[in-house]
């Protein structure tokens, strides 16, 4: 159920790994491979932010995750199994 919830939270716009743990409530540990096990899926996509806006806000670049189209059929089957997670409507990327 922690890959539902990480896929959930990006899903509703949680888009960087501190972010997510905050919205789930789960671990750096768990998050992480899962984002990680996710894109590898094609579930997500990720893309780092530009260092320099980074760097003026004086913190290290963020890997930001997006919703593929085959994330959303997969969130949408989830939500059907699991009706703790209220539905979103994702913008993903193809």
């Amino acid at each position: 159920m922690g890959a539902v919830a990480v896929l959930h939270a990006v899903a509703s716009g949680h888009a960087f790994g501190f972010d997510v743990i905050d919205a789930t409530g789960l671990t750096s540990g768990t998050v992480y491979p899962t984002l990680d096990r996710l894109e590898e899926l094609g579930l997500l996509r990720s893309q780092w932010e530009d260092d320099d806006a980074a760097q003026r806000q004086g913190r290290p670049p963020r890997r930001n995750f997006a919703v593929t189209a085959a994330g959303a059929r997969a969130l949408a089957a989830a939500l059907t199994r699991y009706k703790v997670f209220r539905p979103v409507r994702p913008s993903y990327e193809s």
